[in-house]
């Protein structure tokens, strides 16, 4: 059992704890209050520090891709044609990679870690904590969403080849086609088992696709202001759950974005500004989405921008005008929600899993805030 006193706890259900206790046993919190006693258990003397639940990146690729070294790898892009549904990213992650003890460090503990975007539809994303040996191990929810791609990446991919898709105009009919062939599928199957015939041929990218359309996982849509609503409309045409990635330009789409429900995983917000689809930054989007109470994340697209600068891209959001505690949420229990995964991460309550990291100073405010400790499942993984 691990039990840590006196700290200033965020738990990000609206409760704020002055000079409290978190007592954490067999991996879950078991209480959360002042003044817990507890014997045989190891003491950390949180006074003057602040305790957040881990921190949740819902968008990266670490792992899988690995810019930091002279020969750098993809093993999250299937770039051989332009869906591949059936792949999932869980196969191509590389639990040696640097970045997973760079994430843990800076206090992120769970990641989501998605296909990259050079197809227009790119394979199943999952969930996993940052810390361990096993990748198998870490798993917290496989699949957590389909992951599909608009825009200057997939025609970037295949433009360069004269293939299909080497325009905008192209995605949407490759997306609609592959839909419609999996309601079909999914009608040929249900027929062979009412009627006890058999069934249609096993098919691996429609079957991957099943989960999406009996809205089990939503789409994980990478798009920005140019495909926006393009990614809406069809995610309402076949009345999927969604999320929106990346969403820069979003500002200029506010009313459809809240009228669709969708959710935001915004970033990130450190992106240079430049041609394309980079040409809009609008990092005031997170604080005009969280008003009209959209659920928003903050994420790093790391490696594309370094997976331990979460932290610091919730802080250019407070910069912006989002409120602190706001801010904290994005990059705890609104990513979790976003990712499937808040019965167990993004917030301090009993029962969820023992993932705390204890801060010196106010992150996303103080430019010095430093991690002094982070907490897996009861264990300290990292003390500064």
């Amino acid at each position: 059992m691990l039990l840590i006193k006196n700290a200033k706890i965020y738990t990000m259900t609206d409760e704020v704890i002055d000079n409290g206790d978190i007592l954490i046993e067999n991996g879950k919190i078991k209480e959360i209050g002042k003044n817990i006693d507890a014997e045989n258990v190891e003491i950390i003397d949180a006074n003057g520090l602040i305790a957040l639940p881990g921190l949740v990146d819902a968008h990266s690729h670490i792992g899988g891709m690995n810019f930091s070294q002279v020969e750098s790898i993809d093993d999250f892009n299937e770039m051989t044609k332009p869906l591949t549904p059936e792949v999932q990213a869980l196969y191509g992650t590389d639990i040696t990679s640097p970045d997973f003890e760079y994430a843990y460090k800076s206090g992120t503990t769970t990641i989501c870690l998605t296909p990259g975007s050079g197809n227009v539809i790119n394979g199943w994303v999952y969930a996993a904590k940052t810390y361990g040996d096993n990748i198998f191990d870490m798993v917290i929810k496989n699949p957590t969403a389909l992951k599909i791609a608009f825009g200057g990446n997939p025609k970037g991919t295949y433009g360069k080849r004269d293939q299909m898709p080497s325009t905008r105009m192209s995605i949407p009919s490759l997306i609609r086609d592959i839909f419609e062939r999996t309601k079909e599928y999914i009608k040929e199957k249900e027929e062979a088992e009412k009627n006890n015939t058999p069934m249609p041929k096993y098919n691996s990218e429609l079957e991957a696709i099943i989960p999406v359309i009996k809205k089990e996982i939503p789409l994980k849509m990478h798009c920005t202001q140019f495909d926006m609503i393009t990614a809406i409309e069809i995610a309402k045409e076949y009345d999927m759950k969604f999320s929106l990635e990346h969403a820069w330009g979003a500002k200029l789409y506010l009313d459809e974005i809240e009228e669709s429900g969708c959710d935001i995983c915004f970033g990130p917000l450190g992106s240079m500004i430049g041609p394309g689809e980079c040409s809009v930054i609008d990092i005031e989007s997170v604080v005009d989405l969280d008003k009209r109470g959209i659920n928003t994340s903050i994420i790093t697209d790391s490696p594309i921008l370094s997976v331990d600068s979460l932290i610091q891209h919730a802080g250019e959001a407070v910069r912006s005008g989002l409120p602190v505690e706001r801010a904290l949420k994005m990059i705890t229990i609104n990513a979790a929600k976003i990712i499937g995964v808040e019965d167990r991460v993004g917030s301090l309550e009993v029962g969820k899993d023992g993932d705390v990291v204890l801060f010196k100073g106010m992150p996303t405010y103080e430019t010095n805030a430093k991690v002094m400790y982070t907490i897996v499942e009861g264990k300290v993984v990292y003390k500064a």
